[in-house]
This record gives structure tokens, C-alpha cells and sequence, in this order.
């Protein structure tokens, strides 16, 4: 297996120019995400069949000549389980890669789990037991050892072969063009405006406060957002979701409050007199301009009843098809399918996952009528 290491500028350049001459290229990348809002990028792999490069983007200045890779319609650029790879892209050069197809995917399509590990993959389908024991490396530090590069190159070395494989079988099948779609998919929900102003129907149990206690949810979930993007921190590193929520239930409005409640000492030292601001703010709003209670779908009149009748559809599909169950539609995008009828009014400009693409013929037009 060999590869080189891309640390310039020229070399980057010369190597993506190879890559655009070819019809598919193998991408990967190495990247750290601990403590950090953002996904850190430490390596990008690029295989196109004959040059295997490991781009190192900590010292290459100009990358605008991967970015214009990404960005050939020409070149089918093949991932596996791309979706944080796809976060990281479009976090550090803005775009996605396009066309992308997910060896994942394609492996779903023919009856493997859905989250089947590439190692698993390699082993079942070209019998090479792969060296998984760098997965968890720190891929910022440098030098790298060889031990780390092997492991990194071994990624799209054998992706390729990997690919060619699932494409014949996914093709005979019949399911190739739902692969593609089912990749574009993943990556159009890869790629979201998070509004700061609704951050907090994104914390976990918020659907148990009440109006008023929602009212001082929503300021705080909003400043915790913008802090965690502002510092490039992990939200639960700016204020824990827990805290948040005792902080918006109890009103909590001075420091020794906070610590009689268990809050994070370094939170309340750190934040405690931004915290009480708030806090304050918020109880002077007047009733009525409260946010509505969250309403859940499950505590609705007949959702159990509604949530059976369209699970054992997908069951029948699943049995007609050869797909799984939870590959067809999954109890999130039942619940999408159910929201999009009762709450939006199947507004067209918001279709659920099981009212598009392949989904559509197969499960989504029943699924649709049974509502």
C-alpha cells in the first residue's frame, strides 16, 4: 500500500488534478471532536485508483484545489458512513462533496445492518481483517507515526474494491439509484441553520416544563448556543443541558441557589452573573407572550393507535422489498410522517423522509392514505 504525505500547496494541486481526471475518487478524513463545538479536521485521505494521498490540512494554506474536487459534478466521490465526514467538509471548506455516494448505504440496500462498521464490511467482502486500533488517536498531534498513517491510508485503499463490489450487487438489484438518493439525503441533513431563538426545543426534556418555566428556557438555550459557537466549545461544555433545565424549572436567580441545587461550580464561576441576567429578563415577560407548551406527539388523542397501523406497513414492505424494517422507516421518520399530517398539514415544502425519493413508491404513498 503506498501513499504520500501532501503538506504543500503544489503537491495538493497536482494530486486533485489527478483525482478530476477520473470518474470516482475514495475520500475520508481523521478529525478530533471532544471538547469542540466544530469537528476538527487532522487528515483527509484521497484514493483515485492509483495515487493514494494523505492531505495534511494543519499546514497546507491554500486548499482551494480540494475544495474544487469536492465541487466537480464529473467525480462520483465515494464515502463510508460519511456523516460526520460531511459535517467536518462543510465546516472547514463550505461545501459538500458532489456527487457522494455512502458504501454504507449501498450496504444497506442489500440486506446488511444499517450502521455496519467499514472493518465488518472489508472482512465479509474481501476477506482482510483491517487494524482498527488507531480509530481513536489524536489525528491533530504531530508527528503521526506510521502506525497512524497505515491505519489512515488503509481507510481508501480498500474502499475502493469495496465500492466495486457493493456497486455490482446494489446495480443487479435494482437499487442503485435509490443509493444515490439515500446518500443526498443524508447530506442535505448534514447541513442545517440551527436558529439560535428555537435552540431550546432542542433540549432533552424541555417538553416537561410549563409555559413560564419555558419562557427563561428559551433566552438561556439561546445565549448557551451562541456561546458554544463563539468559543468553538461543545454545548454541555458551556453549561451542562441538565443544569439548563434546573436553572428554567426552579427560576434559579443567585449563586447560592445554584450550588444548593447541584449546578457545576465552574458553570456558576464562570457564568452565574450572565446566568441571573437572564433569568431575570425572563420573568418579567408577560404571560401571554409566553412560548407554547410542547406538545409531544405521543401525548396526542391516538397516536399509539396511528404509529401501529403505518409501523406494520413498513413491515409488509420490508417483508415485499427484502429491506429492513428500521431501513425503510425508522420510528423518528414514522413520527415525521405523522407530525407532517396532524401538525403541518402535509405542507409540501416540508416533506417527510418516507414522502420522497425511493421511499415514495415503496412505503410513503400508503403510509400517506392510512392518515
Amino acid at each position: 500500500m503506498n501513499y504520500q504525505i501532501i503538506t504543500e500547496s503544489n503537491q495538493l494541486d497536482l494530486v486533485c488534478q489527478q483525482a478530476r481526471e477520473t470518474d470516482v475518487v475514495m475520500l475520508d478524513t481523521e478529525f478530533v471532536r471532544t471538547r469542540t463545538y466544530y469537528p476538527q479536521l487532522g487528515l483527509i485521505q484521497l484514493f483515485d485508483g492509483e495515487h493514494l494521498s494523505l492531505i495534511d490540512p494543519t499546514v497546507i494554506d491554500d486548499m482551494s484545489a480540494f475544495v474544487g474536487l469536492l465541487q466537480d459534478t464529473s467525480v462520483l466521490k465515494v464515502l463510508h458512513a460519511c456523516g460526520e465526514d460531511l459535517e467536518v467538509f462543510h465546516n472547514s471548506f463550505g461545501c459538500l462533496p458532489y456527487p457522494m455516494v455512502d458504501t454504507q448505504v449501498m450496504a444497506a440496500f442489500l440486506g446488511h445492518g444499517l450502521s455496519t462498521g467499514f472493518a465488518a464490511l472489508v472482512d465479509h467482502y474481501l476477506g482482510v481483517e483491517l487494524d482498527k486500533s488507531e480509530s481513536r488517536t489524536d489525528w491533530l498531534a504531530r508527528p503521526l507515526t506510521a502506525k497512524q498513517l497505515d491505519y489512515a491510508a488503509a481507510d481508501v485503499h480498500y474502499l475502493l474494491p469495496l465500492y466495486e463490489k457493493l456497486l455490482n450487487e446494489v446495480t443487479e438489484a435494482g437499487w442503485w439509484q435509490a443509493a444515490q438518493q439515500e446518500s443526498d439525503l443524508l447530506a442535505s441533513k448534514r447541513v442545517k441553520t440551527v436558529n439560535a431563538e428555537m435552540a431550546y426545543l432542542d433540549v432533552k426534556g424541555a417538553w416537561q416544563l410549563k409555559p413560564r418555566e419555558l419562557a427563561v428556557l428559551k433566552p438561556l438555550a439561546t445565549w448557551r448556543y451562541k456561546e458554544a459557537v463563539r468559543r468553538d466549545l461543545a454545548l454541555n461544555f458551556v453549561f451542562k443541558e441538565a443544569d439548563l433545565l434546573t436553572v428554567a424549572r426552579l427560576g434559579l436567580q443567585n449563586r447560592q441557589r445554584m450550588e444548593q441545587e447541584g449546578i457545576d461550580p465552574r458553570a456558576i464561576q464562570r457564568h452565574a452573573t450572565r446566568i441571573i441576567s437572564i433569568v431575570k429578563a425572563a420573568r418579567e415577560i408577560p404571560a401571554e407572550e409566553y412560548p407554547d407548551k410542547i406538545e409531544r406527539l405521543m401525548d396526542m388523542t391516538g397516536y399509539k393507535q396511528k404509529f401501529k397501523v403505518l409501523k406494520d406497513e413498513v413491515k409488509h414492505a420490508a417483508q415485499a422489498s427484502g429491506l429492513a424494517t428500521e431501513f425503510i422507516a425508522s420510528k423518528k421518520q414514522l413520527n415525521q410522517v405523522i407530525s407532517w399530517v396532524w401538525k403541518k398539514d402535509r405542507d409540501p415544502a416540508k416533506l417527510p423522509d418516507a414522502m420522497q425519493g425511493w421511499r415514495l413508491e415503496l412505503v410513503g404513498e400508503k403510509l400517506n392514505k392510512l392518515l
